[in-house]
């Protein structure tokens, strides 16, 4: 048994958390951030940073200092019963329902979509994300050797095409950062630090940092390290790595898209952009490059993603489906929800966020600080059981504006409910969840001192 792993080992475990978390939401959200922010981007970038990389940073490592081996043990520090709950239900998000089908939709969407040309688009997306899912579903039918698909193998690949594409653009900058007007939302007082903020929620890292977890311990057990405390040690440490190289790669995409915003005017999303910007540097190779960089990126994270899930569904229901049986299903139900398209995708994935993102972060911080308070059950239930409160607010606000945006005109009852929760403190801001979350953990720790008086 070995204490610690070596610095070879610590490299490539980083390689695949990285590689991990960096897929489809990593690419298209900071583009767009750039594009939105323009002149703010300084500001903006500190938002996303704090809850695009931060957020994952410290849920790594919440799940190596609490050690627990995984979400569902987290949870249960709450009840059994909302372990199940809460783990199910971010399982699914990142998983078959959203950040899965995600993979596949932005990388038809923003490469191989535009390599077809006026064929019929319906029919190339079903065969593109077929081939895709296939190909997931090799890779993590063998969970064992995915350090070594993803950290030697595809990460690097993804990592050569996205840097081609980044030093051309920082070479040849198209617009002056100072030239780019911000939007509304990233121009007014403080509205690009928190614009950036809750745009960090769309890339989904905080949910795949407790998620991974799982992955990461169990490689560094592979490894050689035994002890509960090296184990969570070399999980931190692997976490801090890869979310910083993580980091920067985000302010390379942001600037590289403020600066070429008189090119991608017109552009949807963030993976409009990046595909306008690779095509005015290389031409028609650009979306060559583009289709490389995205596939590789967003493959190699549906790979973590499922074996990720199919593990933790193994684990929750013993007497339900084995692993493979679950990484099938999990890649069957993901072609499926990935023929709806990107746009689709992207905007029902948003209120299940505004309701996971309240939750994982007060859970995080619970974890953090546990021993502040004995790791006392009493404080996790009343903390999550007053943000839970916020969070349906933050949902049912949220599903009605993208039902809306859907075409959808009878909202009248979410829309009451919303103007209930409107009266919360910084509900204009995304942040309602503060408040009730620190009266919570303020309640639950006056009757655990009481308990123990």
């Amino acid at each position: 048994m070995k204490k610690n792993l070596t610095v070879k080992e610590t490299i490539l475990l980083s390689s695949m958390l990285f590689g991990m978390f960096f897929g489809a939401g990593n690419l298209i959200f900071p583009a767009s951030l750039g594009i939105a922010a323009g002149r703010n981007l300084i500001v903006a970038y500190l938002g996303m940073f704090i809850t695009a990389v931060g957020l994952p940073l410290l849920a790594v490592a919440a799940l190596g200092l609490s050690r627990c081996s995984g979400v569902l043990t987290l949870a249960s520090k709450v009840s059994r019963g909302y372990g199940v709950f809460f783990s199910t239900l971010l399982y699914l998000t990142i998983g078959p329902l959203f950040a899965i089908p995600r993979c596949a939709s932005t990388s038809f969407s923003v490469g191989a979509g535009k390599l077809i040309g006026d064929a019929n688009e319906q029919v190339a997306l079903a065969i593109f994300s077929a081939v895709f899912f296939a190909a997931v579903l090799l890779f993590s039918l063998k969970p064992s050797k995915i350090m070594t698909w993803i950290g030697k193998l595809l990460n690097p690949v993804f990592l050569a095409f996205l840097g081609t594409l980044v030093v051309a653009a920082l070479l040849r900058p198209i617009d002056a950062l100072s030239s780019v007007t911000p939007s509304a939302a990233y121009g007014k007082s403080g509205g690009a630090f928190f614009s950036g903020f809750l745009e960090g929620y769309n890339t989904l890292n905080a949910l795949a940092g407790l998620a991974f977890g799982i992955v990461v311990v169990r490689e560094v057990r592979a490894l050689g390290v035994e002890s509960a405390e090296d184990v969570a040690s070399d999980t931190a440490k692997a976490g801090v790595f890869s979310c910083l190289f993580m980091g920067v790669i985000y302010f390379a995409i942001t600037l590289v898209s403020a600066r070429s915003s008189s090119v991608c005017a017109d552009c949807a999303n963030g993976g409009a952009v990046l595909g306008t910007i690779a095509d005015y540097y290389f031409g028609k190779a650009g979306t060559m490059l583009m289709t490389g960089i995205v596939t590789v990126a967003c493959l190699k994270t549906a790979v973590g993603l499922v074996v990720s899930c199919a593990e933790a569904f193994a684990d929750m229901f013993p007497k339900g489906p084995g692993y493979s049986t679950w990484a099938m299903l999990f890649c069957v139900v993901a072609f499926g929800i990935a023929n709806f398209g990107l746009s689709t995708i992207v905007a029902y994935c948003v209120p299940v966020l505004m309701f996971l993102y309240p939750l994982s972060i007060t859970l995080i911080l619970l974890a953090l600080f546990a021993r502040r308070f004995n790791d006392s059950r009493t404080v996790y239930a009343w903390t999550t059981a007053f943000t839970l409160i916020a969070a349906v607010f933050d949902f049912i606000s949220t599903l009605a504006g993208t039902m809306q945006g859907s075409g959808f005109t009878n909202t009248a009852l979410l829309d009451g409910i919303t103007a209930i929760g409107s009266k919360l403190p910084f509900f204009s801001i995304g942040l309602d969840w503060v408040c009730p979350a620190v009266v919570g953990f303020g309640i639950g720790l006056l009757i655990d001192r009481r308990k123990k008086a």
